[in-house]
């Protein structure tokens, strides 16, 4: 009876505390599983891929999932070769239908990239790279053609220009044709085409292109082949993109000027603060084209003494800037006198009273030594070196022998980069399409940044 009595007593304290237990326990829901990360997989299409002789008006694609309706998929799907009128793209639940508008092309193998634009609705988990194609004809071209632009005055790539292939290879059917076929770049300035038929091309890249794909604004950037191209055979292929001159800095300085309610002169002084480097001009820079200049009421002197100073004054073919050249004392002050009737522009805005503008020089202290050898430097091709600071030219000298020394140069951080200057001028030209022919010049930057420090000597071997 003892036993029994412990055993009950035993087992209704148990039950109690797990009844007591399971009262303060914490009740976690039950987990919604791992997160999607799986994007859409393709379940049918009809016709299938690599369907030939073709003849239908449509293709439906059929996925595992619901697909979102991206609003940018008709800039993202490409369409090789182009058609004059653009399928049309509708997406229902988890099927793609592309329906033509326009009649395909006999024995021609069609191509149609959907890029990253194909995802699902929950998690938007793209497919990669979404390729299909079919030919209207027994076979399945199968050609490829590859190649690399590259932005000429920089050496750099912009992976928003499309090359374009022409069968038509006369000059004008870039400015009036649309491409045959076109291909985007990567992030590395390279494109591929592929399942092109064996048939000879004109190559181009363009920038900015929209969706007519024509060369109708020469301040986009343009490359173009010299020769004409065969899939299959054509390798090696690179194109420097170039774009042509902006409007002149007279006519957008003429245009921003014309305010007929101000009657004072404007103008800006470089430098406009700190101190002027020794081996450059003190310039004034004018908002319009100056229509008059008298030197004679200009008066360049120094100290408090405003003892005078020979200089050399000079005005651009602009008549936008006006420069002043002396042999700089270093840590000197400097005073430009400009007497009200000095000058006018367009407009026939004056000084309303002689004006004086100080500055000073800098010291040579200020300065660094540098010496910098270029190994492997093509000293055929009329090299330039150039310095840049935030991607902007801020000296550049001919160097030809593949060294550079000088006792006096600006302390900073500096990106280099070489120009090879075919016409000798010391400075960057474009290209030319139409008549001449004629290739950009080309830029190739270096690698390697140096840091130059005032006050000693700064030694660089660079190669190439």
């Amino acid at each position: 009876m003892r036993r029994t009595a412990f055993f009950l007593f035993a087992l209704g304290f148990v039950v109690f505390w797990a009844v007591l237990s399971t009262g303060c326990a914490n009740i976690i829901p039950p987990s919604g599983g791992p997160r999607d990360s799986l994007p859409p997989h393709l379940i049918s299409v009809s016709p299938r891929d690599s369907t030939r002789n073709f003849h239908g008006n449509r293709i439906v694609f059929t996925f595992d999932e619901y697909i979102a309706d991206p609003q940018d998929l008709p800039n993202t799907l490409l369409f090789t070769p182009t058609f004059e009128v653009n399928p049309e793209i509708a997406i229902r639940a988890k099927t793609v239908t592309l329906r033509f508008r326009d009649s395909l092309l006999p024995n021609t193998t069609y191509t149609f990239n959907f890029g990253n634009a194909i995802r699902d609705v929950n998690e938007g988990n793209a497919i990669k790279n979404f390729t299909y194609v079919l030919s209207t004809g027994p076979v399945l071209d199968s050609l490829s053609l590859s190649g690399k632009v590259i932005l000429a005055e920089t050496g750099k790539v912009d992976s928003s220009l499309i090359v374009m292939l022409h069968r038509n290879r006369t000059d004008s059917a870039v400015i009036k044709d649309r491409p045959e076929y076109f291909a985007r770049l990567d992030g590395a300035g390279n494109f591929r085409f592929q399942n092109l038929p064996r048939d000879t091309f004109a190559l181009y890249a363009l920038g900015d292109a929209g969706t007519i794909r024509r060369y109708q604004d020469t301040s986009k950037l343009f490359a173009f082949a010299n020769d004409p191209v065969i899939p299959g055979v054509t390798k090696d292929l690179v194109l420097y993109a170039y774009r042509s001159r902006q409007p002149s800095a007279a006519t957008s300085a003429a245009r921003n000027g014309n305010n007929t309610t101000e009657k004072r002169l404007r103008f800006s002084a470089n430098p406009s603060g700190g101190n002027l480097d020794l081996q450059s001009d003190f310039s004034l820079n004018f908002q319009s084209p100056l229509r008059s200049f008298d030197s004679s009421k200009v008066l360049l002197t120094t100290d408090t003494t405003f003892a005078p100073v020979r200089y050399t004054v000079s005005l651009d073919s602009l008549r936008t800037t006006l420069r002043l050249r002396s042999a700089w004392a270093e840590g000197k002050r400097y005073n430009l006198i400009l007497n009200k009737d000095f000058a006018d522009d367009s407009a026939g805005r004056k000084l309303l009273k002689t004006d004086t503008l100080n500055f000073t020089t800098k010291k040579l202290s200020d300065y660094g030594k540098l010496n910098i050898r270029i190994r492997n430097l093509d000293t055929s091709r009329n090299p330039v070196l150039q310095f840049l600071q935030n991607d902007g030219v801020v000296f550049s000298v001919n160097i030809k022998g593949g060294v550079y020394r000088s006792t006096l140069f600006n302390p900073g951080d500096y990106d280099l980069r070489i120009l090879y200057d075919t016409n000798n001028n010391g400075k960057w030209d474009p290209g030319r399409f139409f008549g001449a022919k004629r290739q950009p010049e080309i830029a190739q930057p270096v690698s390697r940044k140096i840091v130059v420090k005032a006050g000693g000597d700064n030694d660089f071997d660079v190669t190439l």
